[in-house]
């Protein structure tokens, strides 16, 4: 995170890019010196930390060497480097960073909540799947707290939080443009969550709440002043006939206030605080918001109002979660989208088109009304998003956005507007976790365009709370398989790492201590049905994050749950190794919802005994490899073996050798992922081939299959097949959801079930791997080392794919020619290059116009059939291979 406002890491780790605007040639880091200091004006003399000189090429992920940090401590740092003749950059701009409350006595504050409720969290609705709860529950409470101030104030800080959802405010100012927080977690103990739709044992790994920190000193002033929260159900009280609550609302904050005169005061929640019921009639998470103006209480949170008629807050239990720091990205508005087009049905009545599919609300403005008058809002093709409904207080020009809801829509109906409706009457806003674009991706053809761009918006749309939903409407679960395939594909296109170092600790802390079972989603909720693939994202993540972002520590903290789910998968080997979960319940009967094996394909599913073994496998693999990384030599070995006796259980029981297939599906495309048998090669690759050709070119796999569909053809020579397939555009395929009209990726290659999943963007990651051809060496990670490597269509006449890595900006940009193909690459600071030029018989390969050379810092490696290959390290190359 840039400047974080809290952490609670004992020794947080920082990091910096370096940048030479002059481009040189193999520029590179020699050394650095960081220095800390508990205010700016002592940077130059750091009485925190100063490193000094040290000689190393590192720049991610160094941990703060200096004074032991306190709760609260306040930190400004910079860092300088010298660059590769030793020659010393300037101090870098200056950084901070706030620690939280470290310890557990540092908490004065106590849990309070509404008096009008009780503890426990709303009943979920009878009736089953189609049931609506009568009682939404009372309105959104609204709670202050009042208090003087009688000298000058140097710093005040807000560290608070709230269940389901909070806002914070201070003398009438919401604090922080952030909304739907905190991030959702497992916030506690659940009562009869073994109850539930799919249950789980409530033995999770961890439970925690996390809390934020304002800083609000230029919100307050000498004499009265009030602070106050407005508190949502959000997942905490859900009340969803598949969800599990966990309580009524409740909000938990205190402000320490420091004074010029040096000394401090700690402002708390407990019995004193007020509140009362406000103008939000209902929020939930899946039906909707309803706000009636009328109600609405003028100055609540500032001095003026007297709240003399206002009840005194109750106590509330502490969730068993234990409080840490929101050391991740919160959700914001992200985006502001005006109308395309505004169409007047009847009187009163309008349909608003705002052209494309997102995750949000709708902001109503300048409207004039009568009180009373109840304007209501329905999003198009969604009946998951829940009602939304404003009533006018009749006082005047009024505004209106929801709070602590959100809707998915690519348009609206507005029954019951006053007047004529307008397009400077209403905006569409994109809510989201706040996650960077970090990537550029463009080709010659539209069609890989607009796949690429409909899935990105898919995918910020399913990001909320810290987690990815498998839909951000009807189930709105953090299903851990589909974030599994995905998040590869996720870290190469987003600035994710904040993002998943939450959610990787949020899977971990779900797996179940004593089994080692790891959950359908993370945090779990108990509609959310799965199988092996899904608990795999406990190996696939890390390892995944590690690749793309270098994190040692994160892979180091996921080892040992990985080997824990690699125990529990071993639970349902049989003896000729093959596993085939079939977890039961309490009849006896398989449950089918913690058995899936390959999920949404376009024909028959796979055996899910194949697609369980592959994963038991995948997940082995990753275990050797991370045993590797982290030196732990005999579980290296140990997970070599056990990897291998999968894969040649899996030979054994599912290869065909009379039809010399693995099966249609994704069968062979797991076992040449896997690496067949050398003399099994050609009849399996020639099985897929055959495969593909009897679907008229199309794939025919479902969420699993698609994520390595077609790098695993790119990689073994089929290259073309994959093109062909992504590029069609009738059923199945990306592009016959775009032939649909489809500004977001669908949940069924049919067009059926929910049209905003983003899990079949797995298999995108070929884009930037195989077509455009720039990947990171797993030996060395973060793209410190990276492999240019493009795989020529001749379709095509360009693609361009750039990425900001954690080591600076790197990318790749090709043109096919009709005599010539050139490519150009950028390999940031610190890092070198493994560079592929294809070529054709009798082309020359130049470099900037001239024969390469090693004066220009590019040696030649080796040729091969189709390339040309040479090593460089960091800088800007231009590669050419002419035809004679």
């Amino acid at each position: 995170m840039r400047n974080p406002t809290v952490l609670d890491a004992e020794n947080p780790r920082l990091a910096w890019i370096s940048v030479d605007p002059k481009y040189r040639r193999g520029q590179a880091q020699f050394a650095y010196q960081i220095r800390v200091a508990s205010s700016e004006e002592k940077l130059i003399s750091p009485d925190l930390w100063d490193s000094g000189k040290v000689i190393s090429q590192e720049s991610i992920g160094v941990k703060y060497g200096g004074t032991k940090l306190l709760s609260r401590q306040e930190c400004w740092w910079q860092v300088r480097v010298w660059d590769v003749d030793e020659k010393a950059s300037s101090w870098s701009e200056i950084g901070t960073w706030r620690m939280g409350l470290l310890n557990e006595n540092d908490w004065q504050a106590k849990w309070i909540g509404a008096p009008w409720q009780t503890e426990e969290a709303l009943p979920k609705p009878a009736g089953g799947p189609n049931g609506i709860p009568k009682d939404f529950g009372p309105p959104a409470p609204f709670l202050r707290k009042g208090f003087h101030i009688n000298k000058p104030i140097s710093k005040a800080v807000a560290y608070v939080t709230g269940l389901g959802y909070f806002e914070f405010y201070a003398n009438g100012e919401k604090i922080g443009n952030d909304v739907l927080v905190p991030n959702q977690t497992n916030y506690g103990k659940r009562p009869n969550l073994s109850k539930s739709l799919i249950n789980v044992e409530d033995d999770f790994r961890k439970y925690k709440v996390m809390y934020l920190a304002y800083d609000i000193t230029d919100n307050l002033q000498i004499g009265e002043n009030i602070i106050g929260s407005i508190l949502g159900n959000g997942f905490y009280n859900p009340a969803k006939f598949w969800t599990q609550g966990y309580g009524s609302p409740r909000f938990l904050g205190q402000v320490h206030i420091t004074y010029k005169d040096g000394t401090e005061e700690v402002i708390v929640s407990d019995e004193s605080w007020k509140i009362a019921q406000g103008p939000i009639l209902m929020n939930m998470v899946y039906y909707g918001e309803i706000y009636d103006a009328r109600k609405k209480i003028k100055d609540w949170a500032s001095p003026k109002l007297k709240d003399s008629v206002w009840k005194n807050v109750v106590l509330r239990k502490a969730p068993e979660g234990e409080l840490v720091a929101h050391s991740a990205s919160t959700d914001k508005v992200t985006e502001r989208i005006q109308p395309v087009s505004i169409e007047k049905v009847s009187e009163g009545k309008y349909k608003v088109d705002f052209g494309v599919e997102i995750s949000g609300w709708v902001k109503l403005k300048n409207v004039r009304g009568p009180a009373g008058h109840k304007i209501d809002i329905a999003f198009n093709g969604n009946l998951y998003s829940g009602e939304n409904s404003y009533i006018l207080s009749g006082q005047g020009r009024e505004t209106y956005t929801p709070r602590f809801n959100w809707f998915v829509f690519s348009g609206v109906e507005i029954t019951n507007w006053p007047g004529e409706l307008k397009a400077e009457n209403i905006t569409a806003e994109a809510v989201n976790t706040l996650i960077e674009e970090s990537a550029t991706f463009e080709t010659s053809n539209r069609l890989l365009n607009d796949i690429h761009k409909i899935w990105r918006r898919s995918q910020i749309d399913n990001m909320h709370g810290g987690i990815v939903s498998d839909c951000p409407h009807r189930e709105r679960s953090a299903y851990t398989g589909d974030g599994q395939v995905a998040c590869s594909m996720v870290m190469q296109t987003y600035d994710a790492k904040n993002f998943y170092n939450k959610w990787i600790q949020d899977i971990i802390e779900a797996q179940n201590v004593h089994t080692g079972y790891v959950p359908n989603a993370a945090p779990w909720q108990p509609g959310c049905g799965g199988g092996v693939a899904w608990g795999a994202a406990v190996s696939i993540m890390p390892w995944e994050f590690y690749l793309h972002y270098g994190d040692r520590d994160l892979l180091e903290m996921s080892y040992g749950p990985m080997t824990e789910y690699i125990k529990y998968m071993k639970t349902w080997v049989n003896e000729d190794g093959v596993m085939y979960s079939q977890r039961k319940g309490s009849n006896g009967e398989v449950l089918k919802w913690f058995n899936l094996g390959e999920w949404e394909a376009p024909g028959k599913l796979l055996r899910d005994d194949l697609v369980h073994t592959f994963y038991l496998w995948r997940c082995l693999e990753i275990a050797m490899k991370t045993a590797e990384v982290l030196g732990k030599k005999d579980d290296y070995l140990k997970y070599r073996g056990l990897a291998q006796e999968t894969r040649n259980a899996f030979y054994k029981e599912f290869y065909d050798p009379e039809t010399g297939t693995y099966g249609d599906g994704g069968g062979n495309i797991f076992a040449l992922k896997m690496g067949v048998p050398e003399e099994q090669y050609v009849t399996v690759k020639n099985s897929l081939i055959n495969s593909i050709k009897n679907n008229e070119g199309h794939l025919d796999t479902g969420i699993y299959g698609t994520r390595y569909f077609f790098e695993v053809l790119a990689e073994n020579g089929l290259n073309d097949l994959a093109y062909d397939a992504i590029n069609k555009i009738d059923e199945p395929s990306y592009g016959y959801w775009l032939s649909l009209g489809a500004t977001t990726t669908r949940e069924a290659w049919d067009n059926s079930g929910s049209h905003n999943h983003p899990m079949f963007g797995g298999g995108l990651v070929w884009m930037y791997r195989n077509l455009a051809g720039m990947k990171t060496d797993p030996n060395t990670p973060a793209y410190r080392h990276i492999v240019f490597k493009p795989q020529i269509i001749d379709d095509l006449e360009y693609v361009s794919y750039t990425n900001n890595t954690p080591y600076g900006r790197a990318g790749i940009n090709w043109e096919n020619k009709p005599s010539e193909f050139e490519m150009n690459i950028t390999v940031p600071i610190g890092c070198k290059a493994t560079v592929y030029v294809p070529l054709e018989k009798k082309s020359t390969v130049l470099e900037n116009d001239e024969l390469p050379d090693i004066k220009n810092g590019v040696v030649f490696l080796r040729k091969t059939d189709s390339y040309a290959v040479y090593s460089v390290k960091s800088g800007e190359y231009k590669f050419s291979s002419k035809t004679e």
